[in-house]
């Protein structure tokens, strides 16, 4: 079912799908989930609730991981919930600092009846397949921090050398250019390194999951802090939203929490 009728049109873009992981009383310790699955013969049927869920309302598809087993990361599955499942319902949209181009949203799942064939790889594999997930997630999150600092060292080198302060160009003093390179070192860096990591997925390397978690930490750390010091550099105006530097500094704030903490 999965194969023949979601995969091609996930392809096609003509479905776009949320990943459910997150709840209330389950972050960073995520094999404590409750959203449950339990075996009715010949389907499932979910109970719980998932939050902080990129897309929900406007997804079709769900990735959603459930306990169908005993506690632990052992007795968690996969299954796929579509939007308009009987029972799946969705919170208001979250009012948030930054990432206001996209809904995030509670979804909620009461008594939710979905096939056996909905179920991702087997059971008591969700974890696994959660973690893999993550993989991929970590190297996404860091090119976008990446590509927002390069954004922002790329405005703030052309604002330095058009800002006219002292009879100068504040380009010209040597503080500005000490900043302005240590802001394309953290950038460059932070390349590489997810390079690196995305290449070890590609290439199943034994060491990704340890590569992506590295790059991700770095990466995300490194490029908001160019972003600040893009805004540093822009004085006043940077502060304000005429310019784009205070919005790329507030959309990557949150990357140092997405896709697992930075800590």
């Amino acid at each position: 079912f999965l194969q023949e009728n979601i995969a091609p049109k996930l392809c096609s873009a003509e479905y776009f799908a949320s990943y459910c992981l997150t709840e209330p009383g389950a972050g960073s310790d995520a094999a404590r989930l409750s959203t449950t699955a339990k075996d009715n013969g010949d389907h499932w049927v979910v109970n719980g609730s998932k939050m902080f869920i990129s897309g929900a309302g406007k997804a079709d598809v769900y990735a959603v991981m459930v306990r169908t087993g005993g506690p632990g990361a052992g007795g968690i599955s996969c299954v796929v919930i579509l939007k308009d499942d009987p029972g799946v319902t969705f919170g208001k949209n979250e009012a948030k600092l930054g990432w206001c181009s996209q809904p995030t949203a509670m979804v909620n799942f009461e008594n939710v009846k979905i096939p056996k064939n909905r179920l991702v790889g087997a059971e008591g594999e969700g974890f696994k397949i959660a973690m893999r997930g993550l993989d991929g997630g970590r190297v996404n999150i860091s090119s976008c921090s990446i590509g927002g600092a390069q954004q922002c060292l790329d405005l703030a080198t052309k604002y330095t050398q058009e800002r006219v302060q002292f009879n100068q160009p504040i380009f010209n003093f040597q503080n500005t250019q000490f900043k302005l390179a240590e802001m394309a070192a953290k950038v460059h860096s932070s390349r590489l390194m997810v390079r690196q990591a995305a290449a070890s997925i590609d290439s199943n390397d034994q060491n990704k999951t340890v590569l992506c978690a590295m790059a991700k930490m770095v990466a995300t750390e490194q490029c908001y802090e160019v972003a600040d010091q893009a805004l540093q550099l822009h004085g006043g105006y940077g502060y304000l939203n005429d310019f784009p530097i205070e919005r790329i500094m507030r959309d990557l704030r949150v990357h140092r929490i997405l896709e697992g903490t930075n800590e």
